[in-house]
């Protein structure tokens, strides 16, 4: 298997939204609840090789993205990152910018740590299927 993003049809299925150049779906492992990936349609590894075009379709379903956890599962504000190569912990080689929407009492960490913001600490299983399409569509039902 190349790129899982790619391949894996279970992420096509949970798409929350697309546009012509990018796709959004919530991760398999979240940090927190309606935690989701924004990747290009086309599979390049690094944010600097996408196109221009490419990096406005990301931002666009990313204010989509927002307002619809906002109205969905409340959020206040949000955590924004990407592993940008193998050696900073990109384990999928298709660039996926990670949005955490954050709300007081959550389950992530909210010190600015940088090995420590993004991830909880201590093992977390892996969510079924059938409770990330679910997260998919309430997500969805919120997109403008």
């Amino acid at each position: 298997m190349k790129c899982a993003f790619c391949e894996i049809p279970e992420i096509k299925e949970r798409t929350i939204v697309e546009n012509s150049l990018a796709f959004a779906f919530p991760t398999n492992i979240p940090v927190v609840i309606g935690h989701t990936l924004i990747c290009p349609k086309r599979c390049v590894a690094k944010y600097e090789d996408m196109t221009k075009e490419e990096k406005e379709a990301v931002e666009d379903l990313r204010l989509r993205i927002c307002g619809a956890l906002k109205k969905s599962f409340g959020a206040e504000g949000f955590n924004f990152a990407w592993n940008d190569g193998k050696d900073c912990g990109q384990s999928v080689p298709h660039f996926h910018l990670h949005i955490l929407p954050r709300k007081a009492g959550d389950a992530g960490i909210y010190e600015y740590e940088p090995r420590k913001f993004l991830y909880r600490p201590g093992e977390r299983p892996a969510t079924p299927e059938k409770e990330l399409k679910e997260v998919a569509k309430i997500i969805s039902e919120c997109i403008y």
